[in-house]
């Protein structure tokens, strides 16, 4: 029995090597932003500041960098969590056709889900140990720009913490382990009959508990954001990172269902573009959940993006100034880590799609599409999950904004230079062409008879 779940892991390991090198990256980038934050909770709380003159610990705690850190270390370990479930969920969705052949043939289901967690431990157990050494480095880094823009008095030594070593294990392992599990154990409990034909022809709905609980978190998200605008501008900033989170899991739960019109509306603009523009639209409207999967963590990219920049662009623009040089500077620095998770996890998943979609590619190849032409489809594909992204994060964006600046600058308008929206859109289709485009390619340069004898 072990023999055969742990045949059936290698195997699918072997099939899906791109999906798992994903899931390896995603588990390296949240163990390492892990790593980090726990070693820089260490260094600013505890003993590692009982050494410190009165006035050195005095000034840590006025600054309240240690409430930071614990901020960012829970932050981390969410962002964490969203990712690698997305990417776990991704890569073992794209099994469900193995999956249910071994079914069809014998195996159990417990099989099928001790396979599932193998798979999870040899994609998660390096990428922890290698993101807690690379944490370390980013841990001294951080540490070093908070000394050099005041949140750290200059006595402050950096300690490398052990502490972290079992504290980003335990989060990379266990939640690859449990989105790997998750993912599998409905699938692996259907009739194999009825798995082979869902592997075919992908799961319809949403489930009994996703949409209703995607309805809740937007419903909670309006709720929250109208009682931010009833309260002072201060407890309004404080709240606005829940509404945002609420958002973007409502966007998550809902997926295709919210996602799907957004994606008609841009790929009814794309499709006036030509044949491979119009090819594209029908792509992605044929597989709503599938592209759903990439689009949400772009959402929560242009989302989270847009509103941490635009609380200081407009502050500034009403009083002059966007806040203390030093909150600021780590303001956008835990920006910056929540829009790598993201992004990671969007990359993954065009990635994915990309990848398993090579045996459609090179079927248009046999039957005289061009290689310019493909590769045009796969652009423009692009082009939609980007602009679905960019349309529904500006949404949440100004749902999140606008009870803050209502109470703060008597306007619900954030003020925005341009550069501001151009870059992140420019990133954002940047991001999209990238992880949509090098997977067709590679496929392109092989022959189209090989990959269809290969898949």
């Amino acid at each position: 029995m072990i023999d055969m779940a742990t045949g059936l892991a290698q195997a699918a390991l072997r099939a899906h090597r791109p999906a798992f090198v994903g899931t390896a990256v995603a588990a390296l980038f949240a163990a390492t932003v892990v790593s980090a934050s726990t070693m820089m909770l260490g260094s600013t709380s505890g003993g590692s500041v009982d050494g410190l003159s009165p006035a050195a610990r005095r000034r840590i705690t006025e600054n309240g960098v240690g409430d930071m850190a614990l901020v960012l270390l829970i932050g981390s370990i969410y962002m964490s969590i969203f990712v690698v479930v997305s990417t776990m969920g991704t890569a073992v969705a794209q099994q469900h056709r193995e999956i249910a052949l071994v079914r069809a043939i014998g195996a159990r289901p417990r099989q099928v889900r001790r396979a599932v967690a193998v798979q999870a431990l040899a994609a998660s157990v390096p990428a922890a140990l290698a993101g807690f050494a690379l944490g370390g480095l980013v841990a001294r880094w951080w540490h070093a720009g908070m000394v050099s823009h005041g949140l750290l008095p200059a006595e402050a030594v950096f300690r490398f913490g052990w502490l972290a070593l079992p504290v980003c294990v335990g989060v990379a392992v266990v939640t690859t382990t449990l989105a790997a599990l998750l993912a599998a154990v409905r699938f692996s409990l259907l009739r194999p009959a009825r798995a082979l034909a869902e592997a075919a022809t992908g799961r319809r709905g949403l489930g009994p508990l996703r949409g209703p609980l995607g309805v809740l978190a937007v419903a909670g998200a309006c709720a929250v954001s109208v009682l931010l605008s009833r309260q002072p501008a201060d407890e309004a900033s404080q709240g606005a990172f829940l509404v945002l989170i609420l958002f973007c899991v409502g966007a998550g739960l809902l997926g295709p269902r919210l996602i799907g019109p957004a994606a008609l509306l841009v790929s009814a603009l794309v499709g006036r573009f030509g044949p491979s523009a119009r090819l594209a639209m029908r792509n992605v409207r044929s597989q709503p959940r599938r592209f759903s999967a990439a689009v949400v963590p772009l959402v929560l990219v242009v989302g989270f993006g847009l509103t941490k920049i635009g609380i200081r662009t407009t502050a500034r623009h009403h009083t002059g100034s966007s806040g203390g040089a030093g909150e600021v500077w780590l303001d956008y620095v835990g920006t910056g880590l929540y829009a790598g998770f993201a992004a990671i996890a969007a990359a993954n998943t065009l990635a994915m799609i990309s990848f398993e979609r090579q045996r459609d590619v090179a079927l248009l190849r046999v039957v005289g599409s061009k290689r310019g032409q493909v590769g045009a489809m796969a652009a423009w594909e692009a082009v939609v999950v980007a602009g679905t992204a960019l349309l529904l994060g500006g949404v949440i964006a100004l749902g999140t904004l606008a009870p803050i600046l209502r109470t703060a600058f008597g306007t619900a308008v954030p003020y925005l230079p341009w550069a501001v929206p151009t870059g992140i859109a420019a990133g954002t289709l940047l991001l999209t062409l990238l992880a949509t485009g090098l997977p067709v390619r590679a496929v392109l340069r092989r022959r189209a008879v090989r990959v269809l004898a290969a898949t």
